[in-house]
């Protein structure tokens, strides 16, 4: 394979990596609004307690989300324009953006190996400290916040064996709510499936920004060295020199700076020696003629003249 069959096929694959790495930037955008202002997410922010342990990974998720999103869309615009205009800058920044969007979503491998159930911990001592406040009686608000997070999860109570409260449970669970699950399952469960779909989109983002980063910058060290598919750039059509014009009859050979610039031009490019006379003779031949009684005289001198004169050789020889 050639050097510009392998730019092409490169242009193909940026092009294409650019709009999945787009559907890529929709979807977490998607995800990060579900996650802020989702209900299951929500229910749990919203609990009014002196330290709600949620609330801290809720306020830094949301726009830790959003610059992802940001970088990777901008990097998935500036490449592609790049891509099509074969513009070093363009290449340039979508490659920063694309390096940023890494780094970022590696702090986000990290983050999950380094703590898997940071998330998870949060919500769930956040449910317990709203369930005890609920169970203790200490406030009415307390009992409608347990309410509306067991409706929105769709379960009731807890069954902990280190539960203190278990006495109360059967008064909070009644009727087809005692059918529902426990609310640590339900958290658990609900958590695991957004957790599963962040992990993909994950991966996913970093394959296609691992993808990206080599292209881009195959292209960009492509179109330095001048190996485009297209010529880019702007043409200027300059005023082409008189004397470098396609050679055409004399009658055709009129411009409006005369003949005799033309042919000055002409001899100048050529050399002055080996058309001097040529130009002298073009130059006579093209100025104007003179009045006809100019030539008359030189015309009945050479009717008086033997034809052996007009021809340069003797009359006799001639006639002989």
């Amino acid at each position: 394979m050639g050097p510009w069959s392998r730019v092409r096929v490169a242009k193909c694959q940026m092009l294409v990596t650019c709009f999945f790495i787009l559907l890529l930037g929709l979807s977490v955008a998607t995800m990060v609004t579900l996650t802020y202002f989702g209900a299951h997410f929500a229910v749990i922010h919203r609990a009014s307690l002196e330290k709600n342990p949620y609330q801290a990974v809720h306020q830094w998720a949301f726009p830790a989300g959003l610059s992802l999103v940001g970088l990777l869309t901008l990097g998935a615009v500036l490449s592609a324009a790049g891509t099509v205009r074969e513009a070093q800058g363009l290449m340039a920044g979508g490659f920063l953006c694309f390096s940023l969007a890494f780094c970022a979503q590696v702090q986000l491998v990290f983050w999950r190996l380094h703590s898997p159930t940071q998330v998870e911990d949060a919500m769930l001592d956040t449910y317990d400290l709203v369930y005890e406040q609920a169970m203790k009686g200490t406030s009415h608000v307390g009992r409608q916040e347990l309410a509306a997070i067991q409706d929105t999860f769709l379960c009731c109570g807890k069954r902990s064996p280190f539960s203190r409260l278990g006495s109360t449970e059967a008064d909070l669970c009644q009727g087809q709510e005692a059918a529902r699950e426990d609310c640590l399952q339900g958290i658990r469960s609900f958590l695991r499936i957004h957790q599963q779909v962040a992990s993909s989109l994950t991966s996913i983002g970093l394959a296609l920004t691992v993808s990206a980063l080599l292209l881009s910058s195959f292209l960009w060290f492509a179109i330095r060295s001048g190996c485009s598919l297209d010529r880019k750039g702007k043409y200027t059509l300059a005023p082409r020199a008189c004397g470098r014009q396609p050679q055409e009859p004399s009658v055709f050979r009129r411009s409006q700076g005369g003949p005799a610039h033309c042919l000055r031009s002409e001899a100048d490019a050529i050399g002055p020696r080996r058309y001097s006379g040529s130009l002298r003779w073009l130059q006579n031949n093209d100025a104007a003629p003179g009045p006809l009684s100019h030539h008359l005289p030189a015309h009945r001198a050479l009717q008086g003249r033997s034809p052996g004169a007009l021809s340069g050789f003797p009359a006799r020889g001639l006639s002989g």
